[in-house]
């Protein structure tokens, strides 16, 4: 019996899988060479791949660079206010708004750097915030 368990987990967990892994990890090489790659730990190699998960929301807004506004502006200071009080899934929501991810970069927090603009329209009112993802830049009416 010993010995039929050996070979039916053995069949589950290496044999059947063998041929899509290694398709993937063909494909996966390809794209990033092993000698790029190997200097990580797995840790590491992981963060670096899909990102950081938890945010300090205070760094950054310390890292947020305004374009026609100044941090000390009503409007910059209304946004912080009620952005500070979102439960953390919407605040990782604004983060995908913005970015196209609710995740920040294996570089880290310290580097994410993204704009709040002014989008100097006539009628400020009538006008929705919105993002340019491709340059982390918040267009938000005054």
């Amino acid at each position: 019996r010993k010995e039929y368990v050996d070979l039916y987990v053995n069949h589950i967990f290496n044999k059947s899988v063998q041929k899509p892994f290694e398709d993937f990890k063909k494909g996966f090489l390809r794209g990033c060479p092993a000698r790029l790659w190997k200097m990580f730990l797995p840790e590491e190699l992981q963060v670096f791949l899909q990102g950081h998960t938890t945010i300090d929301w205070h760094l950054l807004e310390k890292n947020v660079v305004y374009g026609q506004y100044n941090k000390l502006d009503q409007t910059i200071k209304n946004f912080w206010t009620v952005f500070h009080k979102l439960p953390e899934e919407k605040k990782k929501m604004f983060l995908a708004f913005l970015s196209g991810s609710d995740r920040i970069t294996g570089y880290g927090l310290e580097h994410f750097r993204f704009c709040i603009a002014d989008p100097q329209v006539e009628n400020p009112d009538e006008v929705c915030p919105y993002a340019g993802t491709c340059y982390l830049t918040l267009f938000l009416p005054r």
